[in-house]
């Protein structure tokens, strides 16, 4: 089972280079972060066309997330919980029924920019609710795949220039302080599992030639349980979807579980 996440920084301008890609990789499971549109406008028909079911959590102008399987789609929960009153679409999550069923979530983590704002505080705390929401999750001991824009930069060999985000909210001390603390809790970072040398990246800034100068960073990651992880085959970065047509400042990550 190919596993995948991508953020495409609106499905609305991205949708043709999605589906382009789609029909290259065949991916069996894809988590989208950013899609940027309510759930009523969700372009269904052509994802379906190619054979998807859909999990929409949406927003007008920001964030939204989806969760598109070519296995059926069961107990889908949106939102993340331990806020009721925050209403940003972030999270979705549902059990991929295949022969050997995996729980997926698509996550779309706060960037936490600029962090003398409330938007720093508002980040951490989301880490603290997906810590707790993922410990209850692992508690079920069952396959359990965590995807999505992280927003955190893990270690220094995931950035070309670490020193430039030092102070960053992407890669604070305090954000990498809180990753390790959720990672710690049994998660395997499927890509970091098959792939040890530093200088593989997910996103690219669209300003000061961050693309042509390889200025990128490493935020988007697949989180294994350990009954996932006993699967893991193989994961990848699809790096050459940056530079097509139109792109999102991020590319697909993915990986292979056993099926």
């Amino acid at each position: 089972m190919k596993i995948a996440t991508w953020n495409v920084n609106s499905l609305k301008v991205r949708l043709d280079s999605a589906l382009a890609w789609l029909g290259e990789a065949d991916p069996d499971v894809v988590c989208l972060q950013e899609i940027k549109l309510v759930d009523d406008v969700f372009p269904r028909a052509p994802f379906e066309e190619l054979g998807y079911n859909i999990a929409v959590h949406g927003q007008k102008t920001y964030n939204g997330v989806a969760i598109l399987s070519k296995f059926p789609l069961e107990d889908i929960r949106v939102r993340l919980p331990g806020n009721d009153e925050d209403d940003q679409a972030r999270y979705v999550e549902a059990l991929i029924a295949s022969p050997r069923p995996v729980r997926v979530a698509s996550i779309y983590l706060p960037n936490g920019n600029p962090v003398d704002s409330p938007k720093y505080p508002y980040k951490l705390a989301w880490m603290a609710r997906l810590k707790a929401h993922a410990y209850e999750l692992l508690r079920e001991e069952t396959a359990l795949v965590l995807a999505g824009d992280y927003n955190v930069i893990p270690a220094a060999c995931d950035a070309r220039n670490p020193d430039a985000w030092v102070e960053d909210a992407l890669f604070r001390r305090e954000t990498r302080l809180a990753f390790n603390a959720f990672a710690n809790l049994g998660l395997t970072d499927a890509f970091r599992a098959c792939n040890t040398q530093s200088g593989q990246y997910s996103f690219w800034d669209y300003q000061a030639g961050a693309w042509q100068r390889d200025l990128g960073i490493r935020i988007d990651h697949l989180m294994l349980s350990a009954q996932a992880a006993d699967r893991l085959e193989a994961a990848g970065i699809d790096k050459d979807v940056r530079g097509r047509d139109k792109p999102s400042d991020h590319v697909p990550v993915w990986c292979v579980l056993a099926q």
